[in-house]
């Protein structure tokens, strides 16, 4: 009987631990959207800044304020999402055994590195590019007359897409270290990744210029044998 009540208790307090890391990471995540509402405008220039020559409209009444919400919103998760994850962890990491402590923290890290070097690459690299093939193509016949929540929607999917594509090496390192792909198999079917990723920057970015989808093919080959090559570092 005791032993029932032990495994109750033992229930009730995880389930009281979980609900209050999950209303501190709420509080955290409504707290960062509001510090980047108050000072939108400043983020709304970084958005804007890779669309060079083109003039931004506001096609419906209140269009600017939902997609400052929306800009404030996406912010919020960027900038919190440390602090978050690092709530899941303290809740998590207690139960793991040691073996899989010293896996999953240091693949963890490093995912968030990578996520956060993809937003950079498309940021840099993939939006500017797309954004001028998009205004050269249409130069002679349109003028540059965007709706600014339809172009946010357009950044913030490319930058997100970008983040989870970058994760190539984490899937890379779970198989390796599962045993179900060995790191010389992953770098002898280079030709068939390199299709792949051609097929994906293809379906990643929203231009059909070839420069935008070399960029990040060539980007996603480079994670692909660099994971490789460290999964075989792992098995020696």
């Amino acid at each position: 009987m005791s032993l029932v009540k032990d495994d109750e208790m033992a229930l009730s307090e995880h389930i009281e631990e979980f609900s209050q890391r999950i209303i501190f990471c709420l509080i955290i995540l409504i707290i960062t959207s509001l510090i980047c509402f108050i000072d939108v405008r400043e983020i709304v220039k970084i958005f804007q800044a890779p669309a060079l020559g083109v003039k931004f409209l506001q096609f419906a009444p209140g269009e600017y304020f939902f997609a400052s919400v929306k800009i404030a919103a996406f912010c919020g998760i960027l900038i919190s999402s440390p602090a978050i994850l690092y709530q899941l962890f303290l809740y998590v990491v207690p139960g793991m055994t040691k073996n899989e402590r010293e896996i999953i923290l240091p693949l963890s890290f490093g995912s968030g590195l990578l996520f956060f070097g993809g937003l950079l690459f498309s940021y840099f690299f993939l939006v500017p590019a797309a954004l001028q093939f998009f205004i050269a193509y249409g130069s002679e016949v349109v003028e540059p007359f965007w709706s600014f929540d339809q172009y946010f929607d357009f950044v913030a999917v490319l930058l997100f897409a970008t983040g989870l594509a970058f994760q190539v090496p984490v899937v890379q390192v779970v198989l390796g270290v599962l045993g179900i792909v060995s790191g010389k198999k992953m770098l002898s079917a280079w030709k068939y990744v390199v299709v792949l990723c051609t097929i994906i920057s293809a379906v990643i970015t929203p231009s059909t210029d070839p420069i935008t989808q070399i960029l990040l093919s060539g980007a996603l080959l480079g994670l692909y044998l660099g994971g490789s090559g460290f999964v075989i570092l792992l098995k020696k």
